[in-house]
């Protein structure tokens, strides 16, 4: 007999999200609407057919991305092609029954804009675990994001109400979570530039506990010193850190992008470092475009 249940339970459109949609993919590519502009960007993973013709995604993008090597879908280094009057940089916005805030968005070298999309449904997620704390009165809330981004997981529980630590290796997207946290009218977020899994290790030999972790770690990566990162060789040694640092009451979530890496590797992990926890939500995210196809974009588990 199994003794944890899983809940395999796929996030789709972000309900939440009204300023964003994904209108078509295919052809390993993808497109979104981001408020008012749509965007063209690259998708290896859309290996179907587009269902609009070539002429009308030329039509409708504001702005497309095209990478510097097309041979290599794996590399994500290029250039826009932006058609006059699109700006720099826009707002966005997020807005459930329990939170709302803004995120600003621009066009990277990377073919980021500053927010994933698939995402959102976390957010409230994390909300509602945040406001289960505070009913049984815990006396602290303390939430640790990792390789938090620019920081739409650190806004969500900022406003629930956490104490909040943001820990990420580029200066730069640091810059950017604190400007979407004074555009959103919160305060109070610690910010940390610094290599993720350098930090965990310094936070279990404190002794640190948080009351909720959450994790976007990428396929690869480099820290602020040069800190290599290759999430299929320390994923399990982080994972084993973080069941240190969270208290027993805590929640959790992760968010996997690497191609190829099951969801049924993230549930052995938490299995392992995580015996206690009987029940977790587990899945594929998804986005699902405007004629119906779903797009996969990772993996999550989230208690």
């Amino acid at each position: 007999m199994q003794d944890q249940l899983r809940f395999s339970i796929s996030v789709t459109k972000p309900e939440n999200l009204p300023d964003y949609e994904l209108i078509d993919s295919g052809n390993f590519e993808k497109l979104e609407r981001f408020g008012k502009w749509i965007l063209r960007r690259p998708e290896p993973q859309a290996v179907w057919e587009k269902s609009l013709k070539e002429y009308e995604w030329e039509k409708q993008a504001h702005a497309s991305f095209f990478r510097k090597n097309a041979d290599r879908m794996d590399a994500d280094a290029g250039n826009w092609n932006v058609k006059k009057g699109v700006p720099d940089r826009w707002i966005v916005r997020y807005k459930s029954a329990n939170l709302e805030f803004k995120m600003r968005l621009a066009m990277t070298s990377f073919k980021h804009v500053g927010i994933f999309p698939e995402q959102a449904n976390n957010w409230d997620f994390i909300a509602r675990k945040i406001q289960n704390l505070k009913n049984q009165a815990a006396p602290e809330i303390k939430v640790l994001n990792l390789f938090a981004y620019t920081g739409g997981a650190s806004l969500a529980a900022k406003q629930a109400g956490a104490d909040v630590t943001h820990v990420d290796s580029v200066k730069q997207v640091v810059s950017w979570s604190r400007e979407n946290m004074e555009t959103s009218g919160l305060d109070g977020i610690r910010w940390v530039v610094e290599d993720a899994f350098k930090f965990v290790q310094r936070e279990v030999k404190r002794g640190k506990k948080y009351q909720g972790i959450i994790l976007d770690p990428p396929a690869y990566g480099r820290g602020p010193d040069g800190e290599k990162w290759v999430l299929e060789k320390q994923i399990n040694e982080l994972l084993k850190m973080c069941s240190e640092l969270l208290a027993p009451e805590g929640f959790f979530v992760i968010n996997l992008y690497s191609l190829g890496f099951s969801a049924l590797i993230t549930q052995n992990l938490i299995r392992t470092h995580f015996p206690h926890i009987k029940n977790f939500e587990s899945g594929e995210l998804f986005l699902q475009d405007s004629f119906g196809k779903a797009l996969p974009l990772g993996t999550y588990l989230r208690f």
